[in-house]
């Protein structure tokens, strides 16, 4: 069955997307990631749903050896080009992260972006238990996600609207349950008179729910921070990074 949310990023939002990402976001990630997991030269990542490789480019630029995995073509074929042109350690392939066969050993799984709460429960434990299978002993795991309850559920709006990059975009949205989710509308609207329309959803999973989730994958909660190693997640606070180790 077809993922509501396997076409969002093919048009307009693809760009907005990189453009909403400051880039020393990324190098702030990485470093703690480097530093926490005690990453170094020859360390392999895997990079689920990896986007147009923000993380996995500046991973392998640090001499690490990357597998990426994302369901959209040109973010796939913009990875390889520029793993080609700085001869980097790094992998990149189209599939559908639930039907991806994975064949090698990690050190560290990511899952960045929000992109685990494109996915109901069922199809999250089917991710983790994929993932953890391929963590060596030691290895750990990292979400990255803004759609746990515990910040969904204070930040919900029903309507809003933004421009970037000359791009309006006009976002409707509904919180529902059973299961839990919110379901998004969006309307983009360029410059040059063009029109697109599309639907996503978000499964939303409170941190006893993702806990459980990680918990029945073979996986033991760490830690959640909203700032990668310096604040601990609270109430409220606006994305929360998940680190697990294989139980």
């Amino acid at each position: 069955m077809n993922n509501i949310n396997d076409n969002y990023f093919d048009g307009y939002y693809k760009d907005i997307w990189r453009a909403l990402i400051p880039a020393e976001l990324t190098s702030k990630e990485v470093d703690f990631m480097l530093n926490y997991f005690k990453l170094g030269k020859g360390s392999r990542v895997l990079d689920i749903m990896c986007g147009y490789g923000r993380h996995a480019i500046e991973l392998a630029k640090r001499g690490l050896e990357v597998t990426a995995v994302d369901n959209l073509e040109a973010y796939i074929e913009e990875i390889n080009k520029a793993a080609k042109i700085n001869s980097l350690s790094l992998e990149a392939t189209q599939a559908d992260v639930l039907q991806y066969k994975i064949n090698k050993q990690f050190d560290l799984a990511l899952c960045m972006g929000n992109s685990l709460n494109f996915f109901n429960g069922e199809d999250v434990h089917r991710l983790l238990v994929n993932v953890h299978d391929h963590l060596d002993n030691d290895g750990h795991l990292l979400i990255n996600t803004w759609s746990l309850a515990e910040i969904a559920i204070r930040n919900f709006t029903p309507r809003a609207w933004d421009e970037l990059n000359g791009i309006k975009h006009i976002c409707e949205s509904g919180y529902f349950f059973h299961p839990t989710r919110v379901e998004f509308e969006s309307t983009f609207l360029s410059a040059d008179g063009g029109v697109e329309k599309k639907k996503a959803v978000d499964y939303i999973f409170s941190v006893a729910e993702m806990e459980t989730l990680l918990n029945k994958a073979g996986f033991l909660l760490k830690k959640i921070y909203s700032i990668p190693g310096k604040k601990e997640f609270g109430l409220g606070d606006p994305r929360a990074y998940i680190i697990a180790s294989k139980d």
